[in-house]
């Protein structure tokens, strides 16, 4: 099994996005929780031994990067279970078309 992700809502539950969206679709931000991949990370004393690297990519460029993606949160919640991520920053990309094409065969090979 393998898992990747090109500019993944990394934090949703702690993001103006998901802020709306649980609540709109789910009733609560709460209820978004088990959806959330860094708090189920953060959660975890251990890695998940199905996934031996989780693959993310993102733009240097990427408007919503920092508010709204919060990769940082990811790594940080990986480094506290052992799981290992690999968070490609890449260069001048943002959140586009052109980004995604770029590394979508990366993450195909990956799989």
């Amino acid at each position: 099994a393998s898992v990747s992700a090109l500019a993944p809502i990394c934090r949703p539950t702690q993001c103006p996005w998901g802020q709306k969206a649980f609540p709109a679709y789910m009733g609560s931000v709460e209820a978004g929780e088990p959806h959330d991949a860094s708090l189920l990370l953060e959660k975890r004393s251990t890695p998940i031994v199905e996934y031996d690297t989780i693959l993310v990519d993102v733009g240097t460029n990427d408007s919503f990067l920092k508010e709204q993606l919060k990769c940082e949160e990811l790594v940080k919640a990986a480094e506290k279970s052992g799981q290992r991520v690999d968070l490609n920053m890449r260069d001048g990309f943002d959140h586009s078309y052109h980004f995604v094409a770029a590394f979508i065969e990366d993450h195909v090979k990956f799989h």
